[in-house]
């Protein structure tokens, strides 16, 4: 499907959510639109896709009172505004569709989070992407460096062939907002494995001690929590040139729900997991474990990383054992460890000794 192709069925999808809100009217009914409930009792593993979803609870947004009336008048605005943005070719940033709204009268937003929530609802109920609406995030995509050739279309639509290790700096190619295949075609790849990295800083001494070279990988910087562009970009490389992924975060209950959103998708995004979201990926750390095999620095947990760590022994997306083993050791221990703990053996040591080490567990490098 072209870009094109992809905007009209976009407004097409749209248009069938106002002549359903609009039939209700005309046959005397309060409209109402009706989506999955956004909670934890709602997320199901699919065994298809082995990825989690939302389940058939569901809930409405209705006119019968204010607030449910409310957004429906600001979803009859934001199609609107979606339908022209389509129709000239132009974007805005979630940001600036909130501001927007502040000449929409009494159906301007109360807050971002009103927004950033209907342009969810309305990707759930026409199955498309806020990215189809011309809605793109504040935050762009993450970096990449590596053996991995791909052809991207520029901004007047010309096609621009592309290495990710050759013709980029030391920062790597920027992965921008979107990245299907009508933006970027990716070619080949001499890589064995894709290795995504939370931090910019362990990103950095990946590639300063060139480990994508000496262990033909492809590095990805997360950023933290990774944007929805970068966890798209790493499923096709995994799908498409059929590389194993691993993730490698810091060793704390908030990195590991990097790994699960990666790996599985996460609650907000539940309706995107088939399209977002990596089941085959591998977590190679920083674990409890680690903290104890490596005698690593730590820091105390706080209140809040042990409620945290708690609730992810309930969480679907850690039902295993290896995550229950892990979870319960590091309430044990009472620990925490970063990424960079790992100099404690010296700036080469995460390259030469505990990449290997955990990537040859995994059979990921040659003999």
């Amino acid at each position: 499907m072209t870009a094109n192709e992809r905007n009209n069925e976009a407004v097409r999808r749209l248009h069938t959510v106002a002549q359903s809100i609009y039939d209700q009217l005309d046959q005397g009914k309060i409209p109402k639109m009706v989506l999955p409930l956004r909670t934890k009792a709602n997320i199901e593993f699919d065994t298809r896709s082995n990825v989690w979803k939302y389940g058939n609870l569901k809930g409405a947004r209705s006119a019968k009172k204010v607030k449910g009336a409310m957004m429906l008048l600001r979803t009859s605005y934001m199609l609107e505004l979606i339908r022209e943005m389509i129709e000239n070719n132009k974007s805005s940033t979630l940001r600036e569709a909130y501001y927007i709204s502040e000449g929409w009268g009494k159906a301007k937003f109360g807050s971002q989070d009103e927004s950033n929530l209907l342009a969810e609802d309305l990707e759930i109920v026409t199955h498309c992407l806020r990215e189809d609406f011309k809605l793109r995030p504040e935050e762009d995509g993450a970096r990449i460096i590596g053996d991995l050739n791909l052809v991207e279309t520029d901004r007047k639509g010309k096609k621009k062939k592309l290495n990710c290790r050759d013709d980029v700096g030391d920062s790597g190619y920027g992965i921008p907002y979107n990245v299907e295949k009508e933006k970027i075609a990716l070619k080949n790849s001499s890589a064995d494995f894709v290795i995504a990295v939370e931090t910019g800083g362990m990103f950095d001494r990946l590639v300063e001690n060139g480990f994508d070279e000496s262990y033909d990988a492809l590095l990805v910087h997360l950023k933290g929590q990774p944007a929805r562009s970068t966890r798209r970009f790493v499923k096709r490389l995994n799908e498409e040139l059929k590389l194993p992924v691993v993730v490698f975060t810091d060793g704390d209950p908030w990195s590991f729900r990097i790994y699960a959103s990666v790996a599985y998708g996460a609650i907000k995004t539940a309706h995107l997991s088939e399209y977002l979201a990596t089941p085959s990926a591998e977590f190679i750390g920083i674990t409890a474990s680690d903290i104890e095999v490596y005698d690593l620095p730590t820091d105390k947990l706080t209140d809040v990383d042990i409620r945290a760590l708690n609730a992810e022994l309930k969480d679907p997306r850690f039902n295993t054992g290896f995550w229950r083993n892990e979870i319960e050791l590091m309430l044990k221990l009472g620990k925490k460890a970063e990424q960079q703990a790992l100099a404690k053996y010296g700036l080469d040591y995460v390259t030469n000794s505990y990449l290997p080490e955990k990537l040859n567990e995994l059979g990921l490098l040659r003999n």
